[in-house]
């Protein structure tokens, strides 16, 4: 079991209050039905029916009804969800590890939300008001990219002081002879 695995791992058992009943996170998530619950701990009444059946159909179902319940929280993006499959039969146990600990972190959007989040804390808006007279001002302040780089760059660029490289200038009698031993072909 690899770190994330760990993770969500105990980020569902914080969740939903109790140790998962199984070490394999596979078979304990299969069925649907802790998904679901853990969906509705997360917000009460998201998934109105839970299959107990152990028809494969009817578990199906579950993990398509906890998919369709995160969607109606509106906080996770297409690509961090997966599919029946892939948790069902195992397909891409990787995509659901992703998308649990996508749903894990993005939680902390709810605002009726106060339990526990996977991984950290998500960054605040902090919108910034300039002045037109603010604005105008940056106009006229030089970048970072004009002032030159580290090695007294100039605009000729013939002169590279950091490592004693002169462009330009003549090999030494040892450079040209490893530059003739490195051209000539081998055996």
């Amino acid at each position: 079991m690899d770190r994330r695995e760990l993770e969500a791992r105990s980020w569902i058992e914080a969740v939903h209050g109790d140790a998962l009943p199984s070490d394999d996170l596979h078979e304990c998530l299969r069925d649907g039905v802790l998904l679901c619950n853990m969906l509705n701990k997360i917000r009460p009444g998201t998934v109105k029916k839970i299959n107990k059946s152990k028809i494969p159909f009817m578990q199906m179902e579950n993990i398509n009804w906890y998919l369709q319940g995160v969607r109606t929280l509106g906080i996770l993006q297409e690509f961090e969800m997966f599919m029946t499959v892939d948790l069902y039969e195992a397909k891409n146990l990787g995509q659901v590890i992703t998308h649990l600990h996508a749903l894990g972190r993005s939680v902390q959007k709810l605002a009726d939300y106060d339990g526990p989040i996977l991984g950290v804390k998500m960054a605040d808006k902090n919108p910034r008001k300039f002045s037109e007279e603010q604005l105008q001002a940056g106009k006229f302040i030089p970048s970072f990219i004009s002032k030159g780089s580290y090695g007294g760059a100039t605009a000729s660029g013939s002169i590279d002081t950091s490592r004693n490289i002169i462009k330009g200038a003549p090999l030494s009698a040892a450079q040209e002879a490893r530059r003739a031993s490195n051209a000539s072909p081998g055996p």
